[in-house]
């Protein structure tokens, strides 16, 4: 058995951890008189990167910088610099695996699985969040977009788990349906969403099984391995 699971908002609370970091930003900001950057977020101007397969490779500080100069273009490297100091202190002090990951996890390997990571962001960035979370040894494998330099929106990373990790009976576990259901659907895998996170409102066209949370989709995943070892 394959398990590919996502990290962020699936495995721990990215959204959660962002939105507290975005309000302390937003604070820091006003005390430099940033009033553009304010505006910028309040009205979700940043949501035109969503798609974008670059933004999905890049690291923190990468991030931090296209986000922004694309409000103030002119912006100093000592700004830059500050702004991304400030944004990953505030973010992992927020960041948190959800109280079903380790369970998830575990109940995993009770079942003999594989399980690889597909996530996407820079190496360095991902690793990290694996190394304050705690769980880098849970996983068989570790597939990051920044290191293959290919992102979600492709089927390329999905693929590789598989060829990495040959099974006839493959999961992909994750809270976002265009990218890691899509994934999932492309190899044959059986497709949990996870609803939570950023993406919990999006329509969902490639799933075949929503859930709200990661002790259901490990239900899931032992009635499907039951009924197989039973057939």
């Amino acid at each position: 058995m394959l398990v590919i699971t996502d990290l962020d908002d699936t495995l721990c609370n990215t959204w959660e951890a962002g939105k507290k970091t975005l309000l302390r930003t937003l604070l820091f900001l006003i005390r430099r008189r940033k009033f553009r950057a304010i505006a910028y977020f309040l009205l979700k101007k940043y949501r035109r990167f969503e798609s974008s397969e670059e933004v999905h490779l890049m690291d923190l500080d990468e991030l931090v910088e296209t986000v922004f100069r694309d409000v103030y273009p002119d912006a100093s490297d000592d700004e830059i610099r500050e702004v991304v100091s400030f944004v990953e202190r505030a973010f992992f002090e927020h960041l948190r695996l959800f109280p079903d990951a380790l369970p998830f996890l575990s109940g995993l390997k009770k079942l003999g699985a594989k399980i690889v990571l597909v996530t996407d962001s820079s190496t360095e960035w991902q690793r990290k969040k694996l190394e304050v979370l705690g769980v880098s040894n849970y996983f068989d494998g570790v597939i990051i977009s920044g290191e293959t330099g290919h992102s979600k929106l492709e089927d390329y990373n999905f693929k590789l788990a598989l060829q990495k990790f040959p099974s006839s009976e493959v999961y992909v576990v994750g809270d976002r349906d265009e990218t890691d259901m899509r994934g999932g659907r492309a190899i044959g895998a059986t497709t949990i969403l996870v609803r939570r996170g950023y993406f919990k409102s999006r329509k969902v066209r490639f799933a075949d099984y929503v859930v709200n949370n990661l002790l259901e989709a490990l239900e899931v995943i032992k009635r499907e391995y039951k009924k197989r070892v039973e057939a």
